[in-house]
């Protein structure tokens, strides 16, 4: 387990991050809108934190660093997808507050929870479960890696990246913003690229995956794909 002084340095550069992102081009920290979402996502930060903890203990430090053989693709992709999730919050807080290029009802922020909070909780249920959901797409040989098929598992081949979706999709609903469903929507194609290859890799290196694959139809949305 990392120790408590890094857990929360690491909580809060997260938590400032988001911030910036948000208040920065809104120009002003007088955003109702923003505060809550930054206060929604600290709960979220913690409340998975602590679960984590209790359930998957080994998996916070698994998670603390980038492990030896991660796929070259992945790593590209990483490189990409960070900027363009952040410009979710960027478009946002320009859109919604400094330039009002937008006017969103305040009511549908209350769609946004109603997506926000189960995709939240299905991501931290599938850390729960899955010692091996580590940040980058490996073959964890020196972690014992095998299939997971518990929990969400038995269900989608990648719950964690469907309750990620809901991360995605919420943003511009909790912060009012119709332009940042452009970055938004982009994410949701990277993460359906990115769960494509991680199935492509697993199917090839990871014994037992074919057959799990061959049982859990689905990889990403139940019924769909």
């Amino acid at each position: 387990m990392p120790s408590t002084p890094t857990i929360i340095a690491a909580f809060a550069s997260a938590i400032a991050l988001i911030g910036a992102l948000i208040f920065w081009p809104a120009g002003t920290f007088a955003w109702p809108a923003g505060w809550l979402y930054v206060a929604l996502v600290f709960t979220n930060f913690v409340g998975n934190m602590l679960y984590l903890k209790r359930v998957n203990p080994e998996l916070i430090e698994a998670r603390m660093h980038v492990g030896p053989g991660t796929k070259h693709w992945d790593m590209v992709w990483g490189f990409a997808f960070g900027p363009l999730f952040c410009a979710i919050y960027v478009i946002a807080g320009f859109d919604a507050v400094r330039f009002a290029w937008s006017n969103m009802p305040a009511g549908w922020a209350l769609i946004g929870l109603l997506i926000f909070l189960p995709g939240t909780v299905l991501f931290s249920w599938a850390m729960g479960v899955n010692p091996f959901f580590e940040k980058t797409v490996r073959i964890q040989t020196e972690r014992g890696h095998r299939v997971i098929d518990t929990g969400p598992y038995a269900f989608v081949r990648h719950p964690g990246y469907l309750g990620f979706l809901g991360w995605a999709l919420s943003a511009p609903l909790l912060l009012g913003s119709y332009w940042a469903f452009i970055p938004a929507l982009a994410s949701v194609i990277a993460i359906a690229v990115r769960t494509a290859l991680e199935d492509r890799t697993l199917t090839a290196e990871l014994a037992g995956y074919a057959e799990y694959a061959q049982r859990v139809r689905y990889r990403l949305v139940p019924g769909i794909w």
